[in-house]
């Protein structure tokens, strides 16, 4: 069983709240979000808000909060095999009151088809509220360009 050893990050400004499903090993490893290099979250959110991508920890960290942006994942405990989402199994779920009791959260997003699964299995029942799929950043998702990802991405920005 792995636990995520991730904080949420989100301020009382926040009001949209992007989840993940869970961690990759390269995340786990560099203690923050979207840690793999070929990762395109850090590149789509930058390009949608029109600012530099941020590179360090406390540039991430700055951004999300300056664009009130919350960001979490889904999964707050599972069996994985390195960070195959295909592997996840025994999933234990966070509890996102930790965020939503905080911050007025207008829109709730997933990056991705497996953030989708695991939020309308054990999130959506509990909170009532949908999330909205957006396409994985993942280099896995190789049929999304990095163009057309941040096409789809800017319905954040209109929240």
């Amino acid at each position: 069983m792995i636990i995520h050893p991730i904080e949420p990050v989100f301020n009382v400004a926040s009001r949209i709240l992007i989840l993940g499903s869970f961690p990759s090993v390269k995340s786990r490893e560099t203690a923050f979000f979207y840690g793999h290099p070929q990762n395109r979250f850090w590149k789509v959110v930058s390009a949608v808000f029109g600012e530099d991508e941020p590179k360090a920890i406390p540039e991430k960290r700055a951004f999300l909060l300056k664009n009130g942006i919350a960001l979490w994942d889904v999964i707050a405990s599972c069996e994985i095999e390195g960070s195959a989402d295909s592997t996840i199994k025994d999933v234990k779920a966070n509890n996102l009151s930790r965020i939503l009791d905080h911050a007025e959260i207008k829109a709730i997003f997933v990056n991705g088809k497996t953030a989708k699964k695991y939020y309308d299995r054990y999130i959506l029942p509990t909170i009532g509220r949908e999330a909205i799929c957006l396409p994985s950043t993942s280099p896995a998702n190789a049929a999304f360009s990095l163009t057309r990802l941040i096409e789809a991405w800017k319905i954040i920005q209109e929240i």
